[in-house]
């Protein structure tokens, strides 16, 4: 049976290349990794029944991007949420066991209707696979909400992940 929640160290592994093998699929190490666990993961979950997830991000102060974005004004900047919804669909590929580097390849529709403040706590991305392409090109289509302390903020369709086992034309 394979594991269905990752915690912050078992991110930290992957990240490091070491989750699925050298080669595959990984997280990017902080500070851009974007979340601190996976608390769900399934083959058969999500919207669509063909795989979902649930991820958190802890919300302090002190995170690098507060400082940076903007002066005076510190919001988490939207890239970075959506960048956090395509790490995830990058991680369900390798964690089905496809091969290669994963590598964001587009979305269709991003909506933002909220923002994350340093006084936030918790952020929660849910991901619902719609599609996943297993053949020559591994790819991964997803639907993704991002929440702050329970209210949906940002909204995305048709994000695409795709796992390169030669990055060299990319």
């Amino acid at each position: 049976m394979k594991q269905n929640n990752f915690s912050y160290e078992d991110l930290i592994t992957c990240g490091k290349g070491e989750l699925f093998g050298p080669g595959n699929a990984q997280l990017p190490k902080p500070p851009m990794l974007m979340f601190d666990r996976i608390t769900n993961i399934t083959e058969t979950g999500g919207e669509y029944g063909k795989g979902g997830m649930t991820a958190e991000l802890d919300i302090n102060p002190d995170l690098w991007f507060f400082d940076c974005h903007f002066n005076e004004d510190p919001v988490m900047p939207g890239c970075l949420g959506v960048d956090a919804m395509w790490q995830l669909v990058g991680f369900y590929l390798g964690w089905l066991g496809g091969p290669g580097r994963g590598r964001a390849l587009g979305s269709g529709q991003i909506k933002f209707t909220g923002q994350v403040l340093p006084t936030s706590k918790k952020v929660t991305y849910n991901i619902s696979l719609s599609r996943v392409i297993a053949r020559k090109l591994y790819m991964g289509i997803a639907d993704a909400t991002m929440e702050v302390d329970g209210k949906t903020i940002f909204e995305a369709t048709n994000l695409r992940v795709g796992l390169f086992t030669d990055t060299s034309s990319f």
